[in-house]
């Protein structure tokens, strides 16, 4: 544990506080200061009255966070893809051995499209290596358009996610992994206790 916190006490904020900026950067290029779009999804399936009562209290709540702040960002895997080039780059400039964890939490950052893909269960290879050739070819709002399975631009689509919620995303993600991470010992359970097979 010692090891690991001498060189990545400091690095995961700094690295997730550098990636939205970035990407609170590019989605100010396309939204005004303070404008921001909620669209709310139709569920055509029929829903029982405590479903809907989660999604309108979820609803609530996402609502509340984009009125105390009105930043967004792309959906579609595109902030992500953003974050991962942003800390790639800071990771450049990085010395020592925290380059090497700022490198693994951009992989990390990567893999986000993928799951989204696999999850609408696409092809996420394909979809994935499209999309990284978008963002290097200068494609910033480039995404994965979830409704025709192919990359898309985010911003003519007006696919955009909270900032705020974002933000607080990857910081609970970031500080499970950094938890786990910092375990410097496993206690084995005992053996289970085996019984004879009576089948016979």
């Amino acid at each position: 544990m010692g090891k690991y916190a001498s060189y990545t006490a400091g690095f995961k904020l700094k690295a997730v506080q550098y990636a939205l900026e970035h990407v609170n950067r590019a989605a100010s290029r396309h939204f005004g200061v303070g404008e921001t779009s909620i669209r709310y999804a139709r569920d055509q399936e029929k829903k029982t009255k405590g479903d809907e009562e989660d999604t309108t209290g979820f609803r609530r709540c996402q609502d509340r966070q984009v009125v105390k702040d009105k930043r967004v960002v792309f959906g579609g895997g595109s902030s992500e893809m953003l974050m991962s080039a942003a800390v790639c780059k800071l990771a450049e400039s990085t010395a020592g051995k925290e380059s090497l964890a700022m490198e693994a939490f951009a992989r990390a950052l990567r893999k986000i499209p993928t799951i989204i893909a696999d999850n609408a269960g696409f092809d996420s290879a394909q979809l994935v290596s499209e999309l990284r050739a978008a963002h290097s070819e200068g494609k910033k709002t480039a995404g994965i358009n979830m409704t025709e399975a192919k990359v898309d631009d985010m911003a003519k689509l007006g696919v955009t996610e909270a900032f705020v919620v974002k933000r607080q995303v990857l910081l609970s993600a970031a500080e499970a992994a950094e938890m786990i991470l910092r375990v410097d010992n496993i206690i084995k359970a005992a053996p289970r206790e085996r019984h004879p097979d009576r089948s016979h």
